[in-house]
């Protein structure tokens, strides 16, 4: 079983694959700077980039780990969230409230999903 790893630093692997299942990095927005519904909107753009890249998409989600600012966040996230993830393709989810690496940041998210065969 090969593990493939795609766009490969000294600390981490933007994205990695391994038998069909494609693991990506954590991702945050564009532009930190921005507030939670345009910080949510591109960090998605950014997951669909990736995915694509990998050979798979957002109808492919197996699981997806929100991590938020602060949960008076949560709502706006979800409207965001609930307008991208496909009607009947829901992942397994889970969101929680963590400090962030940046204090700009508001969301990031980390995904699992099938590869396309």
């Amino acid at each position: 079983m090969m593990i493939e790893r795609i766009e490969t630093s000294a600390r981490m692997s933007r994205i990695v694959k391994h038998n069909g299942t494609i693991y990506l990095c954590g991702q945050v927005c564009k532009d930190a700077e921005k507030d939670i519904t345009e910080q949510t909107t591109t960090m998605l753009e950014k997951v669909d980039e990736l995915l694509q890249k990998a050979g798979s998409d957002k109808h492919h989600l197996l699981s997806a780990t929100i991590y938020v600012k602060d949960m008076s966040y949560f709502a706006a996230m979800n409207a965001v969230w609930d307008a991208w993830v496909p009607e009947g393709q829901a992942p397994a989810r889970a969101c929680v409230a963590a400090k962030m690496a940046r204090e700009a940041l508001l969301v990031e998210i980390s995904v699992v999903a099938a590869e396309i065969s």
